[in-house]
């Protein structure tokens, strides 16, 4: 997107002119793999579902919502038990209009001597840092795009930080971080009177414990969720948090008032009763993930190891093979990294469809040299 010029008379905070808005492109594409979606629909039975409860809401639209959400928290609390066997009550859970809203919050909340993270990573720290005027320190990682523990601990004894955030599976990268180390983190943060917030957007995908089961160890660890990938409720816009109570009685001083709708906290109640159901997609995506790695390494590209439900990929251009794909109807997204590309993984037909697009894109990159 080309830089916004913006008119003299407008008073726009000098550190916000020369940014431009996030997002990924909106194009018309048959196989829309560029922004981690699930690819997969919510059943007519859960539509239907939904559809009651939204109408037994509207009658009372004229009403605030319930300002603290409590019977969703204490969904996602159960939710999050379930799975982790914890112990976490309402009390430990936060919601909000989808985990960038959580972030904010704790930018707002805690976020105003400086802030760490280690990039590439999720974009959306680093920006809401700078809106919200708190100083941020791009950490390190290592070429592979791992996270070298001693190295990240020594950075965050540098900087001081009072927010670290780490985010695993990683995005763009899809690597994943053991919770041995996200200990060792939550430790040195808390020695720099520091909180850990560990961002777990794609939790669901991978296979390494959650960090919520580290909560009632280090009160200064923070874990970040959202209802938008597995779930599959990315256009109800519900993210959450789960931290210590203190925490989540913090973030009620910023949060706005009734910021989480009515019809908002009562859909996403109905997916947590089908929870099952939406879940039971993710065994399918994590197999097509291990046939996507497989197909793309059988093109000659080198793909970085993924507890996501995406891939990042190597390309001979970012740019031309983005544009060849695009020609072709396949979204994906260049992520800024050069040489590198990333795909969500969506239906079977997407997948194929991406493959066969990507095989034509680079014969015609490498000169027919497949």
């Amino acid at each position: 997107m080309s830089q916004q010029q913006w008119p003299d008379w407008l008073p726009l905070r000098s550190d916000l002119r020369n940014l431009s808005p996030y997002g990924a492109p909106q194009l018309p594409s048959l196989a829309q793999l560029n922004t981690n979606e699930n690819p997969y629909p919510p059943s007519k039975k859960l539509v239907s579902a939904i559809s009651q409860r939204v109408e037994e809401v509207a009658g009372s639209l004229n009403r605030y919502p319930d300002r603290d959400a409590v019977e969703l928290r204490k969904g996602l609390a159960n939710f999050l038990n379930e799975r982790s066997h914890t112990t976490l009550s309402e009390a430990n859970i936060w919601a909000a209009n989808g985990s960038n809203e959580i972030i904010q919050s704790l930018f707002l909340a805690f976020g105003g001597e400086s802030a760490l993270g280690f990039t590439p990573s999720y974009s959306m720290h680093p920006l809401i840092a700078q809106v919200t005027g708190t100083p941020w320190t791009n950490g390190v990682r290592e070429s592979d795009f791992t996270l070298d523990i001693a190295r990240a601990s020594d950075q965050i004894r540098a900087t001081k930080a009072k927010l670290i955030f780490v985010t695993t599976p990683n995005n763009p990268t899809g690597t994943a971080m053991p919770l041995a180390d996200i200990r060792v983190l939550a430790k040195v943060a808390a020695e720099n009177s520091g909180l850990l917030a560990v961002d777990e957007a794609y939790a669901e995908f991978s296979n390494e414990p959650s960090a919520i089961t580290l909560l009632g160890e280090f009160p200064n660890l923070l874990v970040i969720r959202t209802m938008s990938k597995a779930f599959a409720f990315a256009g109800a816009r519900v993210g959450y948090l789960a931290a210590n109570k203190e925490v989540i009685s913090a973030l009620q001083l910023v949060r706005l008032p009734y910021h989480l709708g009515a019809i908002t906290q009562a859909i996403a109640l109905v997916a947590l009763e089908h929870s099952d159901e939406l879940l039971a997609n993710v065994a399918t995506l994590v197999a097509d993930r291990q046939w996507m790695s497989e197909q793309l390494q059988g093109l000659g590209a080198d793909v970085i190891p993924s507890s996501a439900n995406f891939l990042l990929f190597t390309v001979p251009s970012s740019k031309e093979i983005w544009n060849s794909l695009l020609d072709q109807g396949v979204l994906v997204r260049d992520v800024g990294l050069s040489g590198y590309l990333r795909v969500t993984i969506g239906n079977a037909a997407e997948n194929r469809r991406f493959i066969d697009a990507l095989a034509k894109s680079l014969g015609k990159s490498l000169g027919g040299n497949l």
